[in-house]
């Protein structure tokens, strides 16, 4: 409401009361809320009228009321300077009033016109951020629907803002962390969120690589020793398949050595020097053998003279 240009005219109306003036203006007020609806007249009234939209509300006339329309209905109510007073308003009850004036003598006095508004309260704004890298990406919304064109929505930071007019949602990136405010508003209502937000995008890659690396290292490193363990077990078995196989071919060999002895054919001298060496013979306390029978000896039969012819 701009006081000053009532004050004016309210001054001018003390000086020339009768002068007309038609004053045009706009009020803002909130659902639920109670709005009075004064005029540029000063003092009681004898005879004003109010409308809306060519709607006739009521009347007061040498201190007494008249309602055109049911009165809680209208739920207003006025005063003896003509000031018109509305409680408990709803969006319906926006439009142009007009106030219309009289004196006693049935001239017109003045004359003013009141735009009303009734807006819904704003709804409490929703500020997120995300970090990607080494940007944030900060998003003030709100998720009631809302048609009011007078919606205004507001990113601080610091001395830094972003603003929004008539949308339900505002989005802002930049590469600084710090405290930001999201403020939401409209001719009737303000409401604020405020965050603090910090984002370390560069070490949340490093951090994400480091992981990452370490994963793919452990798993190398497990493929790798699972390999070791197969290549080693396997070798075992080879060189125990070797070992036996060598073991029945030297088992083999012997045999056939033992069955099929071949003595050969001219020995060298050194095998003879070795052969005729008397083989050591263990120190074994020897027996007293029991003495042999002597064979008998055969009687000689006599040799008898050959007779001489």
């Amino acid at each position: 409401m701009d006081f000053r240009r009532i004050f004016l005219l309210k001054c001018l109306l003390l000086l020339f009361p009768s002068v007309k003036c038609s004053v045009s203006k706009r009020i803002y007020t909130a659902v639920n809320g109670s709005v009075l609806l004064s005029i540029a007249a000063s003092g009681s009234v004898y005879d004003a009228s109010w409308l809306r939209d060519r709607t006739r509300l009521l009347q007061i006339k040498d201190g007494k009321v008249k309602y055109y329309m049911n009165k809680d209905q209208c739920r207003c109510k006025v005063f003896l300077n003509g000031t018109l007073q509305i409680e408990q308003v709803v969006k319906e009850d926006s439009g142009k009033y007009r106030v219309t004036v009289y004196q006693k003598d049935g001239k017109l006095k003045a004359e003013e016109d009141t735009m009303l508004i009734v807006q819904e309260l704003v709804p409490q704004p929703i500020l997120s951020a995300e970090c990607m890298n080494k940007t944030i990406y900060v998003k003030c919304e709100v998720k009631q629907k809302t048609e009011d064109e007078t919606l205004i929505i507001e990113l601080i930071q610091d001395k830094s803002k972003k603003i929004q007019k008539n949308a339900t949602k505002l989005e802002w990136h930049t590469r600084f962390s710090g405290t930001f405010r999201c403020v939401v508003k409209n001719n009737v209502s303000e409401k604020t969120a405020e965050k603090v937000i910090k984002c370390s995008g560069r070490l949340d890659l490093y951090l994400i690589l480091s992981i990452a690396g370490g994963a793919v290292f452990f798993i190398i490193f497990v493929i790798l020793l699972i390999y070791c363990i197969r290549k080693k077990k396997a070798e075992r078995l080879e060189d125990d398949d070797k070992d036996r196989t060598a073991q029945a071919r030297r088992v083999e060999s012997e045999m056939v050595v033992r069955e099929l002895p071949q003595p050969p054919c001219n020995p060298t001298p050194k095998q003879l020097r070795v052969q005729q060496r008397p083989l050591p013979q263990p120190h074994v306390q020897q027996q007293a053998l029991p003495p042999r029978p002597r064979p008998r000896t055969q009687q000689r039969t006599p040799n008898h003279p050959r007779e001489r012819p």
